[in-house]
């Protein structure tokens, strides 16, 4: 019988140990620095932007994107207001017709 409530405490513990390894950093608890600084170490990093948001921001400058997708300016917000940052998308071309 004792070993069933070891099992489940330790399957708990090993959960929340799981749950916080894979937390996303917020980029409203960062400053802009700290934000433009961690996508540059990691070259593209996924951060939690809002209560139900997040997105992968990456490097102005590098081969982060799937083609045809490239670096495009995106802002989110920082502790200390909104941050230029970069996320992937498809260009949009406007001809001239």
């Amino acid at each position: 019988m004792p070993i069933r409530p070891i099992a489940s405490t330790a399957g708990a513990i090993l959960f929340a140990a799981t749950s916080m390894a894979y937390a996303r950093p917020d980029t409203r608890t960062m400053t802009c620095e700290q934000t433009q600084l961690l996508i540059q170490s990691r070259h593209a990093a996924v951060l939690t932007t809002g209560p139900n948001t997040y997105d992968r921001y990456v490097r102005q400058f590098g081969n982060e994107c799937d083609w045809p997708e490239v670096p495009i300016a995106s802002y989110v917000r920082t502790r200390d207001g909104q941050c230029l940052v970069h996320r992937c998308q498809e260009p949009v071309f406007d001809f001239p017709d």
